[in-house]
């Protein structure tokens, strides 16, 4: 996890900058390891993608893949790819448990407790996955419960790199935030993304964040990471989280190979005549620890901080120092086992009333970073809360800041990487407020076959913009149900292992009191040697094979299929209308498929599982032949991919 948090959070940078004496015309494998090994993972995953398209691809290749996009926290393809890796004979246990991992990370907690629980017996060590396997069952309990809280997406700061830690200040909400690298040149090899600058977006009285701008050139302008920020009550103080910069750092050696550690410091910001002078934290120290993400008590005479520095827990943990009585902050007390664990404790915020929130990966959670609270003071703590989901989430969820309190609720902002945002990790506003009537939805999972009811059945609850609202399997009798909210557009699905998913859209758009709703889903059985299925909406360009992004995203839930179901082998095929000649045609639809198979194999799907076969104009949907006039829908109707099922 510290390693993971190199960039984003709390650890240190890391730099390569002593290599040894290499052969003068490195492999294809020697660059893709020493790559690997210079953290340069986003570049790394190209030259790996190639080395294991092959009918044996070498174990160390498919790991350090799998790996790789774990660390870029691209879990969605770190699961790809450790589904493979798992399979392998001579594959470490240890990938089983970080296949669990990335399993609990990516929600599905059911699969991810039998990949550990796999990992234990094997292995003996059950304490070591004895934390992840509580809180796969706690999250399971959460999702099919949620609390009150209404998160927003904070659409018009996100980007597709990362945002996150919004302080509000003012009329404005200062937060961390990658540009984009064609305005800043250095990247950062870990994620291949610019390195974070400080950001600010005038806040509404609704409580949402408008148009983004750079905040003060004085805080920018640094060589690398700069933020998080918060602010003093007096407008003449921040504090600041920065990389520090120089050859002050630690030094790693790796594989015969050298790298310094550039750790994390904290800054103090003073405004002076107008202008913002910096100094740094008393209590820096490069060379043996990192401290940032700081936090003001209401009172500011507590200073708040994450550190790894000794005497702690663990990696991170929450430290505290005592504003004294000449304005200087003492020396940094830890702040105690009760809050503090063996894993990483980061992004401290006090709310007005004094309670703690932070986040953890230290105690049982929904998967990555859990938001917790606690309350108390200093060094003296109550036991901490998991505020569970959907705060809380199968991804990194933290800088949890309560901004706004009043007798209808409260509200604030949140930061999470979770599914359905825009980038990496994104800046969310939340309420969590009292509801008015209650709207209940109430519904049934049955065998379109038989009609008999489905017990069991995963059944998710997503809302307008396609957001996880609420998840939970259905019942013995094969029934569920779910609370909604008033006014709002709601999409429910039911999947069971063997059947094809059904879903229902259902709003509470005019409903003025409570009320009850009702939906019936019917799951259609799968997977028959020789069954056929069109893929719908796959589209090509005009006489092109490349995949586009629209067509991607259909062939991703293939690849979700495919690595679901390892015993499942498929011909994938590619059909054109009749215009143009049947040589073309045929050749065409042959690219078009094959293109197709490659995409699936580089997203982790084993080539000899697929066959790919191109059939032109030769099978036909409809009347729509050689010199048969008919409409751009019909022969729309003819161009289609089609997957059969081979063995299963």
């Amino acid at each position: 996890m510290k390693n993971k948090y190199s960039s984003i959070l709390i650890g240190s940078l890391l730099l390569f900058f002593n290599v040894s004496i290499a052969q003068e015309q490195p492999s294809l494998r020697d660059r893709a390891d020493e790559l690997y090994r210079q953290y340069e993972y986003a570049n790394a995953v190209k030259l790996y993608a190639k080395l294991v398209d092959t009918r044996n691809p070498r174990s160390q290749d498919l790991e350090r893949l799998a790996e790789s996009y774990w660390k870029m926290k691209d879990y969605e393809s770190a699961e790809n790819w450790y589904a493979r890796v798992v399979q392998l004979e001579d594959a470490s246990p240890e990938n089983l448990l970080h296949y669990g991992e990335v399993l609990k990370i990516n929600g599905k907690y059911k699969e991810a407790k039998q990949q550990l629980e796999t990992y234990a017996a094997k292995t003996g060590n059950t304490a070591k996955v004895a934390l992840h396997v509580a809180g796969c069952d706690s999250a399971l309990r959460w999702m099919a419960s949620p609390t009150l809280h209404r998160l927003r997406n904070e659409a018009t700061v996100n980007t597709t790199n990362s945002e996150f830690a919004a302080f509000p200040w003012g009329d404005n909400v200062y937060y961390v935030g990658e540009p984009d690298d064609e305005m800043f040149k250095h990247t950062y090899g870990w994620t291949g993304n610019a390195f974070l600058r400080v950001y600010t977006s005038p806040l509404s009285a609704a409580g949402t964040l408008g148009s983004p701008s750079f905040a003060e050139a004085t805080l920018n302008d640094v060589k690398y990471h700069v933020g998080p920020v918060i602010a003093g009550k007096d407008g003449n103080t921040l504090y600041a989280t920065r990389t520090h910069v120089g050859k002050d750092g630690g030094v790693q050696r790796e594989a015969g190979h050298k790298y310094r550690t550039n750790a994390l410091e904290l800054y103090r910001y003073q405004k002076v005549d107008g202008a913002w002078v910096a100094e740094p934290f008393a209590y820096n120290n490069v060379k043996e620890y990192s401290i940032g993400h700081a936090a003001l008590s209401p009172n500011e005479d507590v200073l708040y901080f994450a550190s790894d520095m000794p005497g702690g827990r663990g990696g991170t943990d929450i430290w505290y120092s005592e504003r004294q009585a000449d304005g200087t902050w003492g020396s940094p007390v830890n702040a105690g086992s009760v809050i503090n664990s063996a894993g990483e404790e980061l992004f401290p915020s006090i709310a007005p009333d004094g309670t703690l929130y932070y986040s953890s990966d230290g105690f049982a959670g929904m998967g990555g970073l859990d938001v917790f609270k606690s309350t108390g003071h200093k060094g003296q703590w109550s036991r901490p809360e998991n505020l569970k989901y959907p705060v809380n989430s199968a991804s990194d969820d933290f800088a949890y800041l309560i901004d706004d309190e009043d007798e209808d609720g409260v509200h604030g902002f949140l930061s999470s990487d979770r599914r359905g945002g825009k980038g990496g990790d994104d800046i969310y506003s939340f309420s969590l407020e009292k509801p008015r009537i209650i709207i209940i939805l109430k519904g049934t999972t049955s065998d379109k076959a038989t009609g008999e009811r489905l017990p069991a059945a995963d059944v998710t609850l997503y809302d307008g913009e396609r957001q996880i609202i609420a998840k939970k399997s259905s019942s013995d009798a094969g029934t569920f149900e779910f609370i909604l909210d008033r006014d709002r557009d709601y999409t429910v699905l039911a999947q069971k292992e063997g059947y094809h998913a059904d879903s229902a859209k259902v709003n509470t758009r005019g409903i003025v009191k409570s009320d009850t709703l009702e939906v019936a889903l019917l799951l259609e059985p799968i997977f028959q040697v020789g069954q056929t299925f069109e893929l719908e909406n796959i589209y090509y360009d005009f006489d092109k094979h490349n995949i586009r992004p629209d067509a991607a995203a259909i062939l991703d839930e293939l690849v979700r299929t495919m690595r679901d179901n390892p015993t499942l082998k498929i011909e994938l095929s590619s059909h054109t209308d009749s215009r143009g000649s049947n040589t073309y045609n045929e050749a065409l639809s042959q690219r078009r498929a094959q293109s197709a198979v490659d995409y699936l194999v580089s997203r982790g799907i084993a080539r000899d599982r697929m066959v790919a076969k191109g059939y032109g104009e030769s099978k036909l949907v409809n009347r729509c032949a050689d010199g048969v006039p008919c409409s751009r829908d019909e022969h729309q109707a003819n161009r289609r991919t089609e997957v059969t099922v081979l063995e299963y």
